[in-house]
């Protein structure tokens, strides 16, 4: 009986310890399995915050190897208030190599080689602006090895971006344009010097007018074209139509809707609306609006030392095409006016001499076809019931 008890202690020995050890393997297996799979889960579900638990401290920095200094600090103020951070866009959605503490090491030797790494991950979420910026001026000059053209970061710092358009109208927030032509000028800082003194950057700077144009209004977003090319220089005037053919905008400061009309039916505007439509990709030598006017440097049309409303500047703005022209030739211009009674009244009246003249003659000359065809009709019937 005791060793028939023996022998069954011992099976049941064997039985547990074998257990056991299944049990033990079974726990270290699964212990191995969440351990390899526990980064990316804990990358998925890192929040800001605790990325910003380190980065959100002051003095944080690191020596590349060109020796330049990357700031590692994020101002906690500025990223809480952040179109990024507001909608809840994670770290990790742009450092998606982001996994565990300590962070891989970089293969970037400069600061901005490292810009031209990270860059490429804002396609993610604004795919559609990205695929824009291909077909820019900007894209084309970083493909050409020029590695200081602009790039989506260089615009739009990711940390502390603001919300630029309102959410509902979509409309440019006032305080965002402002900064526009700002952005610009860290590449561009002597046409923004040039910019600023001109007739729409001082509303825009000085006096914060959200109707004037800026940059991007005439140069595009994402999709900055050439503006030396011919085709830019030929579609011209209809940037500077987009405004100043908008009676709302333009009545406010009493300027004229004209322009664009009056253009195009003298022979400037006629000879570059041909060439537009017929040889876009041909230049003409025929002036634009930008070549009276100016580009960055507009003034307005009374300033006493630029503005083509006064004779005298009119008339060097003319000889730069039209050299021989003495101080009469500006008076054969009218400017963007409508002929009236106020201005050029010997036009108007002319023209309205003729509005009436050939209506009358023609109408005459109908009236007169029509009687002798009648006349010659009744003439045959008379002659028919007499035979």
């Amino acid at each position: 009986m005791s060793k028939q008890f023996q022998g069954r202690s011992r099976v049941w020995l064997t039985t547990g310890l074998l257990l056991l050890g299944i049990m033990i393997a079974t726990a270290a297996t699964l212990r191995q399995t969440n351990l390899v799979g526990a980064s990316p889960a804990s990358s998925a579900t890192l929040s800001n915050d605790e990325c910003m638990a380190c980065h959100g401290e002051s003095g944080m920095t690191l020596t590349l190897e060109s020796e330049e200094i990357l700031w590692l600090s994020i101002d906690a103020n500025k990223f809480t208030n952040s179109v990024h951070n507001l909608e809840e866009v994670a770290c990790v959605d742009c450092h998606t190599d982001i996994t565990a503490f300590p962070h891989p090491e970089r293969s970037a030797h400069s600061l901005r080689e490292l810009s031209l790494e990270l860059y490429t991950s804002c396609k993610e979420c604004h795919s559609e602006q990205y695929d824009k910026t291909l077909d820019s001026m900007h894209e084309r000059t970083l493909a050409g090895g020029d590695t200081n053209a602009a790039i989506c970061t260089d615009c739009h710092n990711p940390h502390t971006q603001a919300r630029m358009t309102h959410p509902v109208t979509g409309e440019i927030l006032l305080l965002e344009k402002v900064k526009i032509p700002q952005t610009c000028a860290r590449c561009h800082s002597t046409i923004y010097e040039t910019y600023k003194q001109s007739v729409h950057g001082y509303a825009l700077t000085s006096k914060y007018n959200q109707d004037v144009p800026t940059c991007i209004d005439c140069h595009g977003v994402h999709n900055i074209g050439d503006p030396r090319t011919a085709s830019y220089r030929l579609e011209s005037p209809q940037i500077c139509a987009s405004c100043h053919t908008d009676s709302d905008m333009m009545d406010k400061y009493g300027v004229s809707t004209d322009v664009v009309d009056t253009y195009v039916a003298d022979f400037h505007g006629a000879t570059i609306e041909l060439f537009e439509k017929r040889s876009p990709d041909h230049d003409s030598n025929k002036p634009v609006c930008y070549d009276c006017h100016g580009i960055h440097d507009i003034k307005s049309p009374d300033d006493p030392d630029h503005g083509i409303a006064l004779k005298e500047n009119l008339l060097i703005t003319c000889q730069r095409c039209h050299p021989e022209a003495d101080a009469n030739f500006p008076d054969s211009w009218m400017s963007h006016y409508v002929p009236d009674a106020e201005h050029y009244p010997i036009v108007f009246y002319v023209d309205w001499f003729y509005k009436i003249l050939i209506p009358v003659v023609i109408g005459g000359m109908l009236l007169f076809v029509i009687s002798d065809i009648v006349r010659r009709i009744i003439d045959k019937r008379k002659g028919a019931s007499h035979s």
